[in-house]
C-alpha cells in the first residue's frame, strides 16, 4: 500500500504518492502549463531529467528549481510561473497565493 502526502500547487491542495515529483503533483492538479517562453507561449516539462529546463516553478520559495527532480514532501508549496503572472491555471495571482 503506498504513503498519499499532501502538497500544494498555485495554493490548491493536491494529494500525491510519496516519491512523486514536483512535475507529477503539477499535472495531478491539472495544470498543463507551468511557465511562459519568452514570447509568451505556454511551456510544460519535456525531458522529465533536468535537461530542457521547461518544468521550472517556484518551490517553498525559491524560484526556477526544476520541478521534474524534486521529490515532494508534505506541505511543499508550488506556484507555477503561469499561475505567478496571472494567466490562468488555477484563477489570478492573487487567488493563486503566488504573487507574494
Amino acid at each position: 500500500m503506498s504513503t498519499s502526502i499532501e502538497v500544494f500547487v498555485n495554493s490548491a491542495p493536491v494529494e500525491v504518492k510519496a516519491g512523486s515529483t514536483a512535475a507529477v503533483a503539477i499535472l495531478v492538479a491539472g495544470v498543463d502549463a507551468f511557465r511562459l517562453s519568452p514570447s509568451g507561449q505556454p511551456r510544460g516539462p519535456l525531458c522529465g531529467m533536468g535537461i530542457c529546463a521547461e518544468c521550472r516553478a517556484t518551490i517553498d520559495g525559491v524560484a526556477n528549481q526544476y520541478t521534474c527532480l524534486r521529490l515532494c514532501h508534505p506541505g511543499m508549496r508550488i506556484c507555477t510561473e503561469v499561475a505567478a503572472a496571472g494567466a490562468g491555471a488555477r484563477g489570478d495571482a492573487r487567488e493563486s497565493g503566488c504573487s507574494e
